[in-house]
């Protein structure tokens, strides 16, 4: 699908309720999902969080984009490991289980999978999280870092820096090697370091000639019945991910990104005290915002 036929679909107002007759079994931050028997239908909404608590406002046409970005990228990098998708989504959304457009663009059916107890990410820059923690430590999760480095500056290597993956109202929590592979097994936890590494580096060769630097990014993986690893939930998406404009990018300072830091910025400033209830976010970031997504979108579909 190319980014016009996305955008002319978009709706005018968030949609951050979905009603289907089909099980729900699970409703996180952004994703609702439902039991089709053989299979599970995951469908995005525009809901939008900040600080791990879901926002009043979401962003119109938000989820789509999310499901067309991992879709894309999905296809992209399905070379190097199998995903979650069941083949001919399109037919199987508007003919099988008979969506709506918006719900077709939202929506996807894929396998029934037992997700990994860990959350995979990959940092390549020093930056966010990273930044704060080398500044006082020298260190990033525990992995020691080269002195001198500067806010944004790349790494000389991406690391691998694993995470709890904690219940709903809790935060993720890091963990080095010796805890991941504790928590999933040495061979398995080996693999998924290696994997998540080589789709990081897939993703920010392919980021770079969009115009666009992947700074670091959240995978996460399920295995089948026969233990095989397999690629799940989204990937490589403006939620998932951390985007930079590569003509924008300069280190000593952190670069603007095509996701919803705009609105962390924005809550920041207003001095919520990120507690719920969260506060109505104005027009003009609701608007922002989106355009940042559908930014990123656009680069890599052209």
């Amino acid at each position: 699908m190319n980014f016009q036929d996305i955008v002319s679909a978009l709706p005018q107002q968030a949609v951050t309720t979905i009603n289907l007759p089909f099980p729900r079994i699970a409703s996180g931050k952004v994703r609702e999902i439902f039991d089709l028997g053989d299979a599970l239908l995951l469908v995005a909404t525009d809901r939008l969080s900040a600080f791990d608590v879901i926002l009043p406002d979401g962003i119109p046409g938000k989820g789509a984009i999310l499901t067309q970005m991992s879709n894309w990228w999905f296809a992209q990098t399905s070379q190097l490991i199998p995903n979650h998708l069941l083949p001919d989504q399109p037919g199987l959304l508007a003919n099988k289980y008979q969506l709506t457009r918006d719900l077709q663009l939202r929506s996807m059916v894929v396998r029934k999978l037992k997700p990994l107890t860990i959350e995979c990410v990959v940092r390549g820059y020093l930056v966010g999280s990273g930044w704060s923690s080398y500044q006082k430590t020298g260190e990033v999760c525990g992995i020691k870092l080269p002195g001198g480095l500067r806010q944004a500056d790349q790494l000389p290597e991406p690391i691998f820096t694993p995470t709890t993956k904690a219940p709903k109202g809790q935060h993720d929590e890091p963990i080095n090697d010796a805890q991941g592979a504790a928590a999933i097994g040495a061979a398995l936890y080996d693999k998924v370091k290696a994997t998540s590494l080589a789709l990081y580096k897939f993703g920010h060769d392919r980021a770079k000639q969009a115009g666009m630097i992947l700074a670091d990014t959240k995978f996460e993986f399920g295995t089948d019945a026969a233990g095989n690893l397999i690629l799940i939930d989204e990937v490589l998406t403006p939620d998932s991910s951390r985007y930079w404009p590569a003509d924008r990018y300069a280190p000593n300072q952190s670069p603007p990104s095509y996701d919803k830091q705009f609105v962390r910025d924005h809550l920041l400033a207003i001095k919520w005290n990120q507690s719920p209830p969260a506060p109505r976010l104005p027009a003009e970031v609701i608007q922002r915002t989106q355009e940042k997504y559908l930014a990123a979108l656009k680069n890599l579909l052209g």
